[in-house]
Order: structure tokens, then C-alpha cells, then sequence
């Protein structure tokens, strides 16, 4: 639970929170910041050229011609004194030594998934898990893919016992803000649940 206190001078206290947005390569994480986020999101895209198509697989994702080599950064303020800080990590294994310095003081992370290529968020998954870093693996609904609820992707997933599965459309900006928000309260809990444990 946060708490807010106003001074004298009628200053709010304000809580902002560190969280990533990953999964695998072309499933959406660009769009997710780019949507939500409240300011110009800042994107470290550049064009995918002859030389990545012997590393970067684009079966299914065609249309895409860029790719984040960075990170993503964007921001959105979830109600008076709470801001999120978002940000989205390169999908391709190759720029996976930034996740270890991104991940540094995260709150959580959305691990989006595509269900048509289900197994590329399974290394999101997995680097979550190991790391005790509470996620919730938010469903991106495209076009023209075969429907599966939460119970399905979580099975499919093998995700821990608890660990939310939300449906989402990328693209739209409250769709985005509901998976910001389920993160942000399931990471409540799980961080109450270890604190709790080690003064048990």
C-alpha cells in the first residue's frame, strides 16, 4: 500500500516504480510503452537489416522492419502520487546482457506473449522465475490468432502457482494501463508475503 502525506505547502509525496516490459522478439513490447506511456517515449529502435536475418526470426511478424536494441522508456501516472516507470527490454537474445542492469530495483515485470509463438516468452518466464521477480504474462491478442484463455497460457507456460495471466490488445492505452495495474498489485502481494516470511 503506498502512502501519501501533504506538507505544509500542500506538496504531495509521490512513489514512483521501476517496471520492465519483456518477452520475446515482435510481440509488442514497443507498442505497450508507446501507448501507455504519458510523455514521448524515448525508443532505441534501428532497421533490421540482411545481416540480422540470420539471427532475428521473423517468421510470423512479416511486417516488421525495426527492432529495440536498447530499451524502451516510457511513463505513466496510475493515480495522484504513483508513477510507473516502463521500461522495455530487446527481445533478441543477443541483447539479453542488458537485462541484468535493467532489472536492477524492479518493481515487476509484464512478460507479453504472443499465442502464436507461445515459446519466445519462454526466456522471459524463466529470467523472472530464477530471479524472484514478480511478473504477470499479458496475452497480446492479434489479429487473426487463435483465441486461448488464461488458464490455457498459464498451463501451456508452466507458470507458477498464482502468477496472473491477463489478456491485452498492446495498442490501446487502457488495456495497457489494466495489465500496469494487475502488475503493480500482484507485486504488492508478493513482496507483503516476503516480508511477512522473514520476520515469521
Amino acid at each position: 500500500m503506498v502512502s501519501e502525506h501533504s506538507d505544509a505547502v500542500g506538496d504531495t509525496s509521490a512513489l514512483a516504480l521501476k517496471i520492465l516490459v519483456a518477452g520475446g522478439f515482435g510481440v509488442g513490447k514497443t507498442t505497450l510503452v508507446g501507448a501507455v506511456s504519458e510523455i514521448r517515449p524515448l525508443r532505441t529502435e534501428e532497421l533490421l537489416s540482411e545481416a540480422g536475418q540470420l539471427v532475428d526470426d521473423t517468421d510470423g511478424v512479416d511486417q516488421k522492419v525495426t527492432t529495440t536494441v536498447a530499451m524502451d522508456f516510457g511513463r505513466i501516472t496510475i493515480r495522484s502520487g504513483l508513477s510507473l516507470y516502463l521500461f522495455g527490454t530487446p527481445g533478441q537474445d543477443r541483447f539479453w546482457f542488458l537485462w541484468d542492469e535493467l532489472s536492477q530495483g524492479a518493481l515487476g515485470a509484464v512478460v507479453l506473449a504472443d499465442t502464436r509463438r507461445l515459446e519466445d516468452c519462454f526466456p522471459a518466464v524463466d529470467y523472472f522465475e530464477h530471479r524472484r521477480i514478480p511478473f504477470v504474462v499479458a496475452v497480446n491478442c492479434f489479429a487473426g490468432a487463435r483465441g486461448y484463455g488464461a488458464p490455457d497460457v498459464s498451463r501451456a507456460l508452466d507458470l507458477d502457482h498464482g502468477t496472473p495471466v491477463v489478456l491485452c490488445d498492446a495498442r490501446d492505452r487502457d488495456s495497457g494501463k489494466e495489465v500496469l495495474i494487475s502488475l503493480v498489485e500482484y507485486a504488492g502481494r508478493m513482496h507483503t508475503a516476503r516480508l511477512l516470511d522473514s520476520v515469521g
